[in-house]
């Protein structure tokens, strides 16, 4: 797989993310991590560090090693593996394996996407829980823009197809320049990451449309499902 995260894009994540919600994530995830939590694709450390803040024994995995320096920064305690969040494993096993921010789409093939699937099953315990935050499949159209602002313009393109995306940023830097980043990814449904995780050895524990626990209906337009080690 291919670090699109390197560089200037690390550095400026935590920067970029910042509206994104935290607490409500940790609120939801400490209850499954009574022995321990492993993070998929863990970067700064956003939802991590202050997931160990509660006392959870947190470990990682993820393949920019520019992502984890910027966690560094902040944390020396948590142990991070560098490495594809499909195959790299760590010591274990954890009650929780958790993956946020949509980043399974990140894994650019079905199969990829099966294989972390696979992954999180080997490193939990029996009844440990695989948490995913992740977007519904979007509706079809062949360009969407998903965010328009001032200093930043994000674009999908996307192929229904082939359920393959890429996710343009345009971002405007301090000099007045503009940054493109563009990130291939695949869209998945929720129905086919549980026919993965039913593969793989989970069944479907609970979903609901956001991390406070919001009933997951027609109108969602993301998921927090999350799936047990049978």
């Amino acid at each position: 797989m291919t670090d699109c995260f390197a560089g200037a894009v690390a550095e400026r994540y935590d920067r970029a993310t910042a509206g994104e919600p935290v607490e409500p994530v940790v609120d939801f995830l400490v209850p499954f991590a009574s022995s321990g939590a492993l993070e998929f694709a863990i970067g700064t450390g956003r939802i991590a560090v202050p997931l160990a803040a509660r006392g959870i024994c947190v470990a990682g995995i993820d393949l920019s090693v520019d992502m984890i320096a910027q966690l560094r920064k902040k944390s020396e305690a948590i142990p991070v593996e560098i490495g594809d969040m499909t195959t790299t494993r760590v010591d274990g096993p954890f009650s929780l394996v958790y993956l946020v921010f949509n980043t399974i789409v990140n894994l650019p093939t079905q199969e990829a996407q099966a294989a972390s699937f696979q992954n999180a099953v080997a490193h939990l315990e029996p009844g440990g829980c695989f948490v995913i935050e992740a977007d519904l499949l979007p509706d079809g159209q062949p360009w969407s823009v998903f965010d328009l602002s001032d200093t930043h313009v994000g674009i999908d393109q996307y192929d229904v197809a082939t359920q393959r995306f890429t996710t343009y940023h345009f971002r405007r830097l301090p000099d007045e320049s503009w940054e493109r980043l563009s990130v291939p990814c695949r869209a998945v449904s929720h129905a086919e990451l549980d026919l993965m995780a039913r593969l793989a050895g989970m069944e479907l524990r609970e979903r609901w449309a956001d991390w406070d626990r919001s009933p997951f209906t027609a109108e969602s337009t993301k998921h927090v499902s999350v799936w047990q080690k049978t």
